[in-house]
């Protein structure tokens, strides 16, 4: 179970990292090497979440997404300095909790 947390984790800062820079290169005016960074990191996220164990593809990307929610809001908080309110941390906490049922439920 940790290994799947750990990778849930690494896709979501990679996911999340790439998107940034390339959100600073567009966006902000960042040197072009931003994007080309922010690309690269985006092509090593799509590859990481093939090392999940789990079967299906779709119950993977599904659970990744709720992970990724949970990533976004702590990115914003603590690099964007945009505090989280209470419903953005309700709203994470739900998703933790799908993510939970999603990957973990006992199934026949």
């Amino acid at each position: 179970m940790l290994l799947a947390i750990a990778l849930f984790i690494l896709a979501g800062l990679a996911e999340i990292g790439g998107g940034y820079l390339i959100w600073q290169w567009l966006r902000e005016s960042k040197p072009w090497s931003f994007g080309l960074a922010g690309s690269l990191i985006l092509v090593f996220y799509g590859a990481v979440p093939t090392w999940q164990s789990f079967p299906s593809f779709g119950r993977v990307y599904a659970a990744y997404g709720g992970v990724f929610i949970v990533l976004a809001v702590l990115w914003g908080w603590l690099v964007d300095k945009k505090s989280p309110d209470f419903y953005d941390w309700l709203g994470a906490a739900i998703c933790i909790i799908g993510v939970s049922i999603i990957l973990w439920a006992p199934r026949a």
